[in-house]
């Protein structure tokens, strides 16, 4: 946290004062679990707002008001270093590529809507309703506007729209955020057909091929990286699909707090899959201690929750700046060549 940091902390206020004036649900909607540290986060918003607002000045310079924006150096430093909240969804649908998609399909979204519907896709979707963010105020039913209108609509015409991936749960949470930041449907079912399209291909078509090879992937990277945690899941018998499925598959959704889950979204539209890698080594990488002291299998599955908890991922700034230092070179051609030899490894076991 730095001498401010410590002094703030030496300052502390008493924390029903601080309960008060953060209030008990996020700027997101989502309401503050139970035994929610409230000074902590007091102490580390007081230091992240500044940052917030030099980089809000700044944004708004770079854009000067446009509506577009082009990928250059310039604008992926910007990114790295958080999009403002107001800036988000223009500079997702930008970045991904899925602006430039809805503007080659006008009505596309619309017309998914008109058709006639999957009755098996529709029920599969209405099962998921009630079970996405009950935490959070804007999916309550008691809601005006309800959210889970809008996110019925979203799933239901991306499951016509790729009847390849139709609707497998995992994608509620994913459609559910980007409601949250865009508020508005066009634009997240967009944003979903570039994630799960471009982005992540064959992570949510039924084989999850995609995702069980880059889980692997993980896997033969730690073991390059960090051989002493490796080696640890080797001795315990703990596949890597046990730990970070959920990472993978909600792309850190309920894994890691909100605004450090956006700031990684950040990354994600601009840089594509290999950020999930750079979050999930530097998870590991900074509690490698902790990982290796488990004794058996139910050990490292408590240490592997215990590791994306506390002030390390609260505070989002820091930590998206160990991202891009502590895994060290990640280059795309590693990547792809790994990506080769556990995809034919993965789809071997599955022959």
């Amino acid at each position: 946290m730095g001498e401010k940091g410590e002094a703030a902390a030496g300052l502390r206020l008493p924390e029903g004062k601080a309960r008060d004036r953060v209030g008990s649900t996020d700027p997101y909607g989502f309401q503050r679990p139970k035994h929610f540290d409230y000074e902590l986060y007091e102490e580390l918003m007081s230091e992240y707002l500044v940052v917030l607002t030099r980089r809000s000045i700044k944004w708004s310079k770079l854009l000067k008001g446009k509506s577009k924006v082009q990928r250059n150096v310039k604008l992926k430093r910007y990114v790295r270093k958080g999009i403002p909240n107001e800036h988000r969804a223009l500079i997702w649908m930008a970045t991904s590529g899925a602006q430039d998609q809805l503007e080659k399909n006008p009505g596309r979204y619309q017309s998914l809507l008109r058709a006639q519907h999957d009755p098996k896709l529709a029920d599969a979707i209405c099962t998921d309703l009630n079970r996405t963010f009950p935490d959070n105020v804007q999916f309550h039913k008691t809601s005006e506007p309800c959210m889970q209108r809008a996110l019925y609509n979203v799933l239901l015409a991306y499951g016509h729209h790729d009847p390849a991936v139709g609707y497998c749960q995992g994608m509620n949470f994913i459609a559910g955020y980007l409601l949250i930041i865009t508020q508005d449907e066009e634009k997240s079912f967009w944003l979903m057909d570039s994630l799960l399209g471009r982005i992540l291909p064959d992570y949510y078509t039924p084989a999850m091929l995609g995702l069980k090879t880059d889980q692997e992937v993980l896997g033969e990277l730690v073991k390059a990286k960090a051989p002493g945690v490796s080696q640890t899941m080797t001795d315990n018998s703990v596949m890597w699909t046990l730990v970070v499925s959920r990472w993978f598959i909600c792309l850190f959704i309920d894994v890691l707090p909100v605004e450090t889950v956006l700031r990684i979204w950040d990354c994600l539209f601009y840089e594509g899959s290999k950020i999930l890698f750079r979050v999930a080594l530097t998870l590991i990488h900074q509690n490698q201690a902790l990982i290796e002291k488990a004794q058996s299998l139910p050990d490292v599955c408590e240490n592997f929750k215990h590791i994306t908890r506390g002030p390390s991922v609260e505070n989002c700034h820091a930590f998206m700046k160990k991202i891009f230092i502590e895994p060290g070179s990640l280059s795309t051609a590693t990547l792809t060549k790994l990506r080769g030899t556990c995809r034919s490894r993965c789809f071997a076991e599955e022959s």
